[in-house]
Parts: C-alpha cells; structure tokens; sequence
C-alpha cells in the first residue's frame, strides 16, 4: 500500500473514529486488572479478557463476570487447551449466560498439562454450538504472518473449518498494514467471508511490546518494522508506542468488500491509562473540524 494520511480524507477520518470508537480493547487477568479497568476504562468500552496457561480458564472467566456486573460489555477468550471437559464448558457457559455474557473469542491456546477433551479451537467450537450457549458473537484468531513451523495451506483451511462456526475474525498484531491487507484478500478468494477486525497494540510501552512482539513470534514484523526508519522512529519516541501510522495505511481500505475490514481490535497488554489516554485523543483530534 502507498503511505497514506487519514486526515487528507474526511471519509477515511470518520471510518476511522468509528473504528477506534467501536474497538475492543484487549487486557489480561492479573490480579490487579479489574481495579485498573475501572480506573481507566469508560463503561461504554467494549473489553476482550485473554486467557492464559499461567492464569488459566477460570482467572478469564471471574474477571469477565467482574466487568460485566460492573457493567462492561465483556468478551472472554475460551482456550480449548485449558477447559477440562464438557462439563468444565457447560459451567463456564452457564456463568456467561448468568452474567450477561453474550460473545466470546474461541483459541486452540497453547499447549499445557491439563488433560483436556478438545484438541484444538475447531473441537471446542463444535461443542460450544452443541451445547446450550449464550454466545451471539463468537470470534476466531486470525494470523496474517501465519505460525511459524505451520503450513500456510494448514493454516487456510482450518480456518476455513472453523469460520463456518464463527462470527468474526480477529488478527494477531502485524506491524506491516500491506500483509494484513494481502492476507485479507487471500481469505475472501478462498471463500472466507467473516468480517476481520485488524489486531493492533494500544499505546503500549516500547520495552513491553518488543518483549511481547518476540514472544508471539512477529519475526516478519518485526523485521519490518527494523528497515521503516520512520516507524522505528515512532516504536522509540518518548512516551511509547502508538498506532497512528498503522491506522493511517488500514483507514482507506476500511469497508472496502475486497477485503472485509470491518474495524480493529486493540491489544493493550495492560497498559490501560496509555491506551484509553491515545484512544480519546484520537477520537477527540478526529471529531474536529478541519
């Protein structure tokens, strides 16, 4: 893609605000984040909570019920490496369905100790649906770089096995707009037709997202992002990280059906008073007049 302003286009600004204004921001569960969330995070936020080996199933879930008594809307990631067996899954749906939970974020998750009856995302999904769930939205992982060690082909079609379960697709963090784009792309030639919400980071602290960045494996992004002398410049401006100049490239392709953007998911990484601090700015700076 061609570098891109969005404030030299009043449509591309306003698909814009409406992106971040509508965005899902992701946190994790430690024990402090329910008290950070209400510190920082305005209730009309929608909030995805991660879920982890090191916390487990249940740490996602009692925050989830946390947030949405206290009235968020709440979307928790289920890992199907971490729920146990069928009736693990029909309490955790049983506790959405008593806390209001209406969507979720189904993942294979990575791989642990606990002995689980579902072997990846597209097992727990069709166990989902046979059982009595309260979900009207249910996300699915998308990976524009691909895993390293998995073949792309593998990849295409278990996920496309999985969409036929899903209402959305959400995509790890890419540093490079044009692969995400490309990638979209690829999926609507092959047949997947889910809107996509592009995965990137809030305004995150630059230390915490290089570690973050390596541990997820973004080695093709993070390649990029070393030879762009210009966004290596913003990755290390004081302050942190920000994701103007990845917004700016996604804007002008937002809606456009050739590539089923329908909007972005942050990853806060628990960073909440810099992210929802960047997020009114943003949405404060694109409501003005020009």
């Amino acid at each position: 893609m061609t570098p891109y302003s969005a404030a030299d286009n009043p449509f591309t600004r306003d698909a814009l605000r409406d992106a971040v204004q509508s965005a899902p921001v992701e946190i994790i569960p430690f024990t402090s984040t329910g008290d950070a969330v209400l510190e920082h995070v305005p209730r009309s936020v929608r909030l995805t909570v991660t879920a982890s080996p090191g916390r487990g199933q249940d740490a996602t879930i009692d925050l989830a019920e946390r947030l949405s008594h206290a009235g968020y809307a709440v979307t928790p990631h289920l890992s199907a490496r971490l729920i146990r067996d069928r009736g693990h899954l029909a309490d955790i749906l049983s506790r959405c369905r008593d806390s209001e939970i209406t969507s979720a974020f189904v993942i294979g998750g990575d791989a642990t100790d606990t002995a689980t009856s579902f072997a990846d995302a597209l097992a727990l999904l069709t166990a989902i649906h046979d059982g009595s769930s309260p979900f009207t939205d249910i996300g699915i992982g998308g990976h524009p770089e691909g895993i390293p060690g998995v073949d792309d082909a593998v990849l295409m079609n278990a996920l496309s096995a999985k969409a036929i379960l899903a209402d959305h697709i959400t995509t790890q963090i890419c540093f490079n707009p044009g692969t995400t784009v490309a990638w979209a792309a690829r999926l609507r030639d092959s047949g997947i037709d889910l809107p996509i919400l592009v995965g990137v980071p809030g305004a995150v602290r630059r230390k915490k997202l290089l570690r973050i960045s390596a541990t997820l494996g973004l080695g093709e992004s993070t390649r990029f992002l070393t030879k762009q002398q210009s966004l290596l410049y913003r990755f290390f401006r004081p302050g942190g990280y920000r994701p103007d100049h990845i917004l700016s490239r996604i804007g002008p392709v937002l809606g456009d059906p050739r590539y089923g953007l329908a909007g972005i998911h942050i990853f806060s990484f628990n960073d909440l008073d810099q992210t929802i601090a960047w997020r009114q700015r943003t949405l404060s700076t694109s409501t003005e007049t020009p």
